[in-house]
Parts: C-alpha cells; structure tokens; sequence
C-alpha cells in the first residue's frame, strides 16, 4: 500500500468514527470540591514560600506581629489603613515612610484557597504601592474571607463594588519571584521577598 493509499484509508476511518459526546457545559469545572477553605488555601500557599498563621481574634494577631517584628528585627514597619494601625499601634512601631518600607502591612479582599492567593485592590488606604515596595509583606485578614475559588472571589468583588470596581486588582500568590535569566529562581525580583498572611478567627472590631 503506498503512502497516499495509507493516509486516505485513515481519513475514511476517522470520518466513520463515533461523534465524540458533546461536553456538559453546567458541570463543576473542579473535580474536587474544597472542604475546608483555610487549610487549602494554606497548604497552597506554604509550598511557594508564604508563612500563614492563624489566630483567634484580631488582637492576638496584632500580638504575633509585634513577635515577629522583634524575633526578626524588622526595620521601617508601613500601615496606612487606619483600623490595622488602630489595633497594631500598641505592638510594633509604625512609619508613614514609603521612601525605603522594609515591612508593609495591608489587609485584603479575599484569599483564594483553590490557588493559595491573596486578593488584594487599591481600593483601601493601603493603595497601589504598599504590597509592592517593601521587602516584606504582612497580610491580616479575617478566617471569614477566604473562599474557595477565583471565580467565588470576584463574584464577591461584584457584589461588593458594584459598577464602581477598584482600578487595581490584583492576585499575590506567594513571595516575588522570577526564573526568566538561565533558569534561575529569584525572589523580590518585581516584589517583596518574603508573604506572610496573618488570619484571625473572630473579631467584631475590624
């Protein structure tokens, strides 16, 4: 059989095949679902670098941050949304200095479980920069803000926005990195180097 003989008989086969079965399109795209939200997004996070602790209220994770501070020496320490330097004041020095930040502190939108992101916008005090200059990172959110998948996240940014959506929203999924040069992994290339993501249980007075 010569070759043009081979590829038509495989054309004719294939058409004579069974039409494949059309795609359920109102399926879940996930296969698994996610039952416990703070643990996945946790075991997510952790394997690209991030730390991720959980307290029960607020004020206790205002008090781990003052530990870390001093355990780590943390230089310039930058909050600028108000409630978090209401309940940090009294842990760790606070500067308004974002010429040279060494720590910024921010809270967020949401945390995604299913990718171990953090969502942050520049909707809040903290704006553009705070999560981006320094060199490192310090996220504090409530247990009741993580969700499970990007689509819950920005369903809930609709809900809570509206038409009036922040001009920056953006996903930090683990501490800055790069790998573009030979291969090789570097971090704090376009960001902070180290993520930690503080989480809180309970607590009415943020």
């Amino acid at each position: 059989m010569s070759a043009r003989e081979n590829i038509l008989n495989r054309l004719k086969a294939a058409a004579s095949a069974a039409p494949l079965a059309t795609p359920d399109f109102s399926a879940d795209i996930y296969a698994t679902p996610i039952a416990d939200k703070f643990e996945t997004f946790k075991a997510n996070l952790e394997p690209l670098g991030g730390r991720v602790f959980l307290t029960a209220t607020s004020e206790t994770a205002a008090q781990l941050v003052g530990q870390l501070s001093r355990n780590e020496s943390w230089g310039t320490t930058v909050c600028l949304d108000p409630k978090l330097r209401q309940l940090l004041s009294a842990h760790v020095a606070l500067s308004n200095d974002l010429d040279d930040p060494h720590v910024g502190i921010t809270p967020c939108e949401f945390l995604v479980a299913h990718t171990g992101s953090v969502m942050i916008s520049s909707a809040g005090a903290s704006g553009r920069r705070l999560h981006v200059f320094p060199e490192i990172h310090v996220v504090i959110a409530a247990k009741e803000q993580t969700v499970a998948y990007l689509d819950d996240a920005i369903k809930n940014m609709r809900q809570k926005y509206g038409d009036n959506l922040p001009s920056l929203i953006s996903n930090i999924t683990g501490p800055s990195r790069t790998a573009d040069i030979e291969k090789t992994l570097v971090k704090g290339m376009h960001g902070p180097r180290s993520i930690i993501v503080i989480v809180y249980e309970h607590d009415g007075s943020l």
